[in-house]
């Protein structure tokens, strides 16, 4: 069965400080992406489609070209991530800087996606076994009202150098009841994880909480829901809101408390890491390091 990976790679970085889903962290100049690609191409995935900003392209296409598709003989096909997308009947918007967020991101890339899919963040470390337990369920999706999640625990998420957003999910019999995007948590001096989105002291958050890293998986029907819900969101927009994001766990948190959508929580054994500030980098290129030791990965991720 064909399976698509798409990668969303167009965001801007403003906490990072710059362009961090290029930033070479392996051992053989590797990207974070790099490595989603060798997982997802390990677990059975054939179809890789990137989300990136336009001045982006030349980049990617003169990494990738080499390193990875004569190499593996596999297309990677780009999409570009344009405000200008999905918004001609919108034009208060026109002059908007930021992105519309990652529902728009997945639906700038549509035409691209005829088959079955999981979208995951570029600067995100999810794993070999994330992408082997959501490529076997990936199958399963039918339609349009199937979809799935791969879950991490709060306390595996949080970074000791600032506040990050996640989608804290609450899950029964293995369906996602609910997903609350959660701003500004933030990891205490004394080990605890606190929303301090209201407040400086915060809210005392469960560190085995489930949470979303968006890697979620859909059938490609999916695509007309996400259209649907992005013009919806669009028509109740302020025109003055500039900054409002539509996001991914977001949506899927309304579908799946509706009805709509039956998600089911899938657990991985791997444990994720990423790059939220420039002083991540350091600690992800010593995590990477430690798996090429393990033997998880050769010394150089594309021989």
């Amino acid at each position: 069965m064909d399976r698509t990976l798409v990668i969303m790679a167009a965001g801007l970085g403003t906490r990072y400080g710059g362009v961090k889903q290029i930033e070479r962290l392996g051992p053989g100049g590797e990207i974070l992406m790099e490595y989603a690609i060798c997982d997802a191409l390990d677990a059975g995935f054939n179809k890789m489609v990137i989300i990136i900003k336009d001045d982006m392209l030349g980049d990617m296409k003169e990494l990738f070209c080499d390193r990875i598709e004569r190499r593996t003989g596999i297309e990677i096909k780009y999409a570009i991530q344009d405000n200008r997308r999905f918004t001609e009947k919108y034009p208060q918007f026109s002059g908007r800087s930021k992105p519309f967020g990652t529902v728009h991101a997945v639906l700038c890339a549509k035409e691209l996606i005829k088959t079955p899919f999981a979208v995951v963040n570029a600067d995100d470390y999810y794993g070999r076994d994330a992408f082997r337990v959501i490529a076997a369920e990936l199958p399963k999706l039918g339609c349009a009202a199937d979809a799935c999640m791969v879950a991490y625990r709060l306390k595996n998420t949080v970074s000791e150098f600032g506040t990050v957003t996640r989608g804290v999910c609450t899950a029964e019999d293995g369906v996602l009841t609910d997903v609350r995007e959660t701003y500004k948590i933030k990891l205490f001096p004394d080990g605890t994880i606190r929303d301090t989105s209201e407040s400086d002291e915060g809210v005392l958050l469960d560190p085995d909480s489930l949470v979303s890293m968006n890697m979620w998986g859909c059938h490609h029907e999916m695509l007309d829901v996400m259209e649907r819900y992005f013009y919806d969101f669009l028509a109740k927009l302020s025109p003055d809101e500039q900054k409002a994001e539509c996001l991914l766990p977001t949506m899927m948190g309304e579908l799946s408390r509706s009805g709509d959508v039956k998600i089911s929580v899938l657990g991985s054994s791997d444990r994720w890491f990423g790059l939220t500030y420039r002083e991540d980098k350091p600690g992800a290129a010593n995590e990477l390091m430690k798996l090429h030791e393990a033997g998880v990965y050769p010394p150089k991720l594309w021989i």
